[in-house]
């Protein structure tokens, strides 16, 4: 006879794990889309390198919204969308300040700012970052639907529903 426990574990293990690849290919799309515009405008303009990468984190972070809404949240709730785009909104520019001030400290604090060096900053801000919005989406912006209740199987007795208790008389 199987533990139902270790059934359940088991599937929000899975659950866990679909969400994880999910959130991961909107994700690297949207590292594609931040890293691919980065470099146009440092190759095209003479922006900083700091302010480059928050124009390019912005794109990703519009790009990665209708990922996540329409793709890997999309059977997570859907009341409450000024909510859900103000949090989105707010937790994605602390995940901007991450990733940026990353690149900062590399570009600014240690003097690493060749296009190479730039690059891979810019990716391990976005790595760092991604746990944060990893969380903080799954937390509270894309909040999970409770679980449906369990059928009673068949065969299964009902549950009896317990009886109110007797008012008693008041004492004299």
């Amino acid at each position: 006879m199987s533990n139902p426990g270790n059934g359940s574990a088991l599937e929000r293990v899975r659950g866990l794990l679909r969400e994880v690849v999910k959130f991961g290919a909107v994700g690297g799309l949207g590292v594609l889309v931040n890293l691919g515009v980065f470099n146009l405008i440092r190759h095209t303009t003479d922006l900083q390198v700091v302010r480059a990468s928050v124009i390019a984190t912005v794109v990703a972070i519009a790009t990665n919204y209708l990922g996540f809404r329409y793709f890997a949240y999309r059977d997570r709730a859907q009341s409450g969308r000024t909510r859900e785009l103000t949090l989105f909104a707010a937790f994605s520019a602390v995940g901007l300040v991450i990733e940026n001030g990353v690149l900062y400290a590399a570009t600014y604090g240690f003097g690493w700012d060749g296009p190479v060096a730039t690059n891979v900053f810019k990716f391990l801000g976005i790595g760092t970052a991604t746990v944060f919005r990893f969380w903080s989406y799954r937390s509270w912006v894309f909040k999970a639907l409770p679980a449906p209740a369990a059928p009673v199987a068949a065969g299964d007795p009902a549950p009896v529903p317990r009886p109110l208790p007797e008012p008693q008389p008041a004492a004299k």
